[in-house]
């Protein structure tokens, strides 16, 4: 999840040691995440119906709820988010957006991968068609999803086009989190066609990027580079390191996001499968 500074009617400085937005964004990003779901509800409890802040509180606590692996419900709070974003934006607003392919994210975590990609398809479509740095952001995580939603569904050469094309479009060459997860996309759609070598070292340049960014940019990939790490070893039947990868994915996944966090569950999968369970 990236954020941006509200554009609203009302700031949220001057609460006093009550709740805020920037209390929760603050939460958030330093991995707190279930002190951030109960400090962007109250924000989201505390302001008027079609209040800024108040209804971006609502999408904060969904991305919260799903970052602590309770994606049913995370979908459910995006679903109650929706309609609020819709008053207070518009229907073509970046913000809300931003928030549907959030929420197409949860979609592919439930395995509803036919309805993420349509999702996913639809907001980059849109998008697409906006001006700003807002909206090629916007437009360039909805296309994430759909890889992820593409190699899902095993239909990974599409998955593959659509990142190195994606990733060639990114603006300017310093690397950001968008670089980061569609390298780990274009890893995935290589080891899934068994391109072990070549999944390999596209994972081993996530991991450069990674520790290019800051932590608290790259802290919603935790595991993630490991885990394309161990999966290609392990196709390369280099056993032993392919199971200390994933058990260092698995650790701080578990650590971070909880055991039901469906890159846990991967990860977990994924031990499973190098010890023959």
């Amino acid at each position: 999840m990236k954020f941006f500074r509200p554009r609203g009617r009302r700031s949220d400085a001057g609460q006093g040691s009550g709740p805020s937005m920037t209390g929760a964004i603050a939460l958030y990003k330093a991995g707190r995440y279930a002190e951030a779901e109960a400090e962007a509800r109250a924000v989201a409890g505390a302001g008027p119906r079609d209040d800024t802040y108040a209804t971006l509180a609502l999408g904060l606590t969904a991305n919260a709820t799903g970052a602590q692996g309770r994606h049913a419900e995370a979908l459910a709070a995006y679903d109650a988010a929706l309609p609020a974003f819709g008053r207070v934006f518009g229907a073509h607003h970046w913000q809300i957006l931003k928030l549907r392919s959030e929420r197409a994210h949860h979609l592919t975590a439930l395995g509803r991968h036919d309805e993420c990609e349509a999702e996913a398809e639809a907001v980059a479509r849109i998008a697409a068609r906006g001006a700003g740095p807002e909206m090629q952001v916007v437009a360039a995580a909805a296309r994430n999803q759909l890889v992820f939603a593409l190699n899902a569904q095993e239909r990974h050469l599409e998955a593959e086009a659509l990142a190195r094309e994606t990733l060639a479009a990114l603006p300017g060459p310093v690397p950001d989190r968008m670089s980061l997860v569609l390298t780990l996309g274009l890893a995935r759609s290589l080891n899934g066609q068994a391109r072990h070598e070549e999944a390999l070292t596209e994972a081993e340049s996530a991991g450069k990027l990674r520790h290019r960014l800051p932590v608290e940019v790259s802290r919603p990939e935790t595991g993630a580079v490991e885990l394309a790490v161990a999966t290609a070893l392990l196709g390369l039947h280099r056993s032993s390191e392919a199971r200390h990868q994933a058990t260092a994915a698995h650790d701080a996944c578990l650590a971070s996001f909880g055991p039901e966090h469906r890159r846990t569950v991967e990860a977990r999968t994924l031990l499973d499968r190098i010890d023959g369970v």
